[in-house]
């Protein structure tokens, strides 16, 4: 004899379509019915597009999170000995922060277990980005992990799949049925995975922008305080940076070209944008850690950071000195004028990088690790005619042309320098 379901889906459905307000126990009972297979694809995208239209209240996205955390494993890092502190990128063009700033923060003696992702579509992912390093693997078991905490101090591997799996489905099923823009739909998502990774602090790095996720600065700024929100309520300490993304972080976009730049930094160069965005994000994680008058650029300066990166590397079987993927193919884009780099589009340009083998379009996609673009010059360059602006990369000359449509009206020289924009455009503690 079948037991009877405590709720109906329709009815479920019913009450957020019409702007109501979901119980905590209808929102329990619809995650867990969701996972065992009792409420239907089509019933759960009915709900997203209602939530998606009528919106959730800070309980309702709460409680969501919390139920999705629930369908899963959570895990704890008690026992560990040193205080853990954790990253999360809503992502962009040249978005490589992830790899500098976890051995840095880890050469002041926090852990920093970073389970990250690959990347689809114009955005990276870090996973991928650092198995364009020869012998470096992603997967890596509990046990491994715990133990390159203790002895290293960071680790940045792919997440299992017993974190959140619930989110795993629903995600999906966002993807496919127009909804991935819900606020409460994204924050619960991303969060769920992060309170369950146990860290006892969290940065959140919500990017805006024509290369971000959210390009509106106001959706970025909603999703960011819903996000602090819910890792806040959850006993995780959290903040949030709200982050330009309308122009490329760094000169380097792709896989390898990332990780070189990454190691730049590291060695106390880099470009300027990135060194500060990594400098702003590690003295957020180090305060919240307890270290509150630490100066992260020392251990940029001093190789501890990089002594750091080495030993992380090492620990995953990547040779950190090994020789990084070179695209057999190249062109160079030159200025047709002399005047000011005007403007430099980051979604054009990482769709470019994207189109050149950079990333991939379906999750079981092979990437080409050496294809990418290196910028020659950023926004209020002065650039002589005929002066290369960027260097496209890649495995297959046959892609050149994709990524030049992509890059047309992407760029442009001007007579007058724009006005210089600040990287972090906003704090939020609350």
């Amino acid at each position: 004899m079948s037991a009877v379901e405590p709720f109906d889906a329709v009815q479920v459905i019913a009450i957020k379509r019409d702007g109501g307000e979901l119980s905590t126990s209808q929102i329990d009972w619809i995650v867990e019915a969701y996972v065992r297979g009792v409420v239907a694809d089509y019933q759960m995208s009915a709900l997203t597009m209602a939530i998606l239209l009528q919106g959730m209240t800070r309980r309702e996205i709460r409680d969501l999170t919390l139920a999705m955390i629930a369908s899963g494993e959570r895990m704890s890092f008690a026992d560990l000995g040193r205080v853990t502190s954790d990253k999360h990128s809503t992502g962009g063009v040249g978005d490589k922060i992830t790899l500098p700033l976890a051995p840095l923060v880890a050469s002041y003696g926090v852990a920093v277990p970073q389970l990250s992702g690959r990347g689809l579509g114009h955005t990276g992912g870090t996973l991928d980005k650092l198995e364009s390093i020869p012998g470096w693997h992603a997967e890596v078991s509990n046990e491994a992990m715990f133990e390159q905490l203790r002895t290293v101090g960071a680790v940045v591997c792919a997440a299992g799949a017993g974190l959140a799996p619930a989110d795993k489905k629903l995600y999906a099923l966002r993807d496919v049925t127009g909804t991935v823009e819900a606020i409460p739909l994204i924050a619960s998502s991303i969060m769920s995975k992060k309170i369950a990774e146990g860290a006892g602090s969290l940065i959140l790095d919500v990017k805006f922008g024509s290369g971000a996720f959210m390009t509106r600065f106001d959706k970025a700024k909603e999703l960011a305080k819903t996000m602090v929100a819910l890792g806040n309520d959850a006993g995780v300490t959290t903040r949030a940076l709200l982050t330009d993304m309308n122009v490329p972080l760094g000169f380097a976009i792709g896989n390898a070209n990332e990780v070189a730049e990454s190691v730049e930094v590291l060695a106390g160069g880099g470009p300027s944008d990135v060194v500060e965005l990594t400098l702003a994000l590690a003295r957020e994680m180090l305060d919240m850690s307890g270290l509150h008058d630490v100066d992260p650029a020392e251990n940029l300066a001093n190789g501890r950071a990089m002594d750091a990166w080495r030993a992380m590397i090492a620990a995953q079987g990547g040779d950190p000195d090994a020789a990084m993927p070179v695209a057999r193919e190249s062109d160079v884009v030159r200025a047709p004028r002399s005047g000011y780099l005007a403007e430099l589009d980051a979604r054009g340009v990482g769709v470019a990088a994207w189109r050149l083998g950079a990333g991939r379009t379906r999750q079981d996609d092979r990437i080409d690790h050496s294809a990418g673009i290196l910028l020659h010059a950023k926004p209020g360059d002065w650039l002589d005619a005929g002066q290369p602006v960027m260097t496209l990369n890649t495995g297959d000359p046959a892609r050149f042309a994709r990524a030049y449509e992509s890059l047309d009206g992407a760029w442009r020289i001007g007579d007058a320098a724009p006005e210089a924009r600040p990287i972090v455009v906003e704090r939020i503690t609350s």
